[in-house]
């Protein structure tokens, strides 16, 4: 991508076409589970803002990355023991379904990590 998009629809209007399926569903699950989140992008990929930081989504070569701050990764590690993960990042693979069920529920948590957060 040479230009930084404006909004999350110019995101993913400028991704391969190939990709584009992958990172509508990807925003419609994070947009159901978390339906009062911010939308916006932020360091050149989708971000998602619910009381403080909830996810990014970014493609890359050959995956897509759902970003989820810590702990949510490691809470949910025995469901994504198929995925490629890290502190905070779960790899998509272009030809595999999305688990949109599962991060739906990652979102979920996170939000509502997000809340018990600000209400402290």
């Amino acid at each position: 991508m040479n230009k930084r998009p404006k909004n999350v629809e110019a995101y993913i209007a400028s991704a391969p076409k190939e990709v584009r399926g992958k990172l509508k569903e990807l925003r419609t699950a994070i947009r159901l589970a978390a339906p009062k989140a911010e939308e916006k992008i932020s360091y050149g990929m989708p971000y998602y803002g619910y009381h403080g930081r909830l996810a990014y989504f970014a493609y890359f070569k050959d995956h897509v990355s759902l970003f989820a701050m810590p702990p949510i990764a490691e809470e949910f590690k025995k469901e994504l023991k198929k995925h490629v993960t890290g502190k905070s990042t779960i790899r998509f693979s272009f030809d595999e379904k999305l688990p949109t069920v599962l991060i739906k529920k990652i979102i979920k948590a996170r939000a509502k990590n997000n809340e018990a957060k600000t209400q402290r």
